[in-house]
């Protein structure tokens, strides 16, 4: 069973309806023993950093995202929900996040190092290249997924980077990974079959971890 965290700033019916799609058992929650009781976890995001990490200190779902990490249990931050797994963001100031992932989030430039511009927020399909190999990519070939976001993961380790795209000249971290913390920037649900593919990759992990 897969728990979703709700604290305010998730899109929960994409996710929750990805999941049917994939006849995945899951429930949507914000009480802490429900969500401490799941086989894997999933944080959502939609929004600012700042706005997300008050919200989860406000309602203490991040000592139960931090509990739940401890536990060794499968985590999956998407979009807002992966930055919100490393160290800090630049957004609106410096804000603090959860920390189990080294890194910190970054505003997207407005132009290359050409002085080309590009436009920001990254909103649409962009390729993914696979950096190294991982549970999440277990049978796929590289493909085109679906980005909205004007912040990007500029990661402390490039050993947590399972996939990436390029904006900007920024190689921008798209899918992350370590141990049993999981990361996607992009929306999986909204990324046709390879977005589902993905999202169905971490379920299976988290099924191989009960059985």
């Amino acid at each position: 069973m897969i728990g979703i965290v709700d604290y305010g700033m998730g899109n929960l019916f994409s996710v929750s309806k990805a999941l049917e799609r994939l006849n995945v058992p899951y429930f949507i929650s914000d009480i802490q023993e429900e969500l401490l009781s799941a086989d894997g976890l999933i944080l959502p995001g939609v929004g600012a950093f700042k706005d997300a990490m008050g919200l989860l200190e406000t309602t203490h779902l991040k000592e139960t995202i931090l509990t739940f990490a401890e536990s060794g249990k499968p985590l999956l931050g998407i979009c807002l929900g992966m930055q919100l797994l490393f160290e800090e963001s630049k957004e609106n100031g410096t804000t603090k996040g959860l920390a189990l992932l080294p890194g910190e989030v970054l505003r997207i430039p407005k132009e290359d190092r050409e002085g080309n511009a590009y436009k920001v927020p990254h909103m649409g399909w962009n390729l993914l290249r696979y950096q190294k190999n991982s549970t999440l990519l277990e049978g796929l070939t590289e493909g085109y997924v679906y980005f909205v976001h004007s912040y990007y993961v500029h990661e402390g380790s490039k050993d947590v980077i399972v996939a990436s795209a390029d904006y900007a000249g920024v190689e921008i971290p798209a899918v992350v990974s370590r141990d049993n913390i999981y990361g996607m920037q992009f929306h999986p649900e909204k990324s046709g079959e390879l977005g589902m593919q993905l999202l169905e990759n971490f379920t299976k992990r988290v099924k191989e971890r009960v059985s």
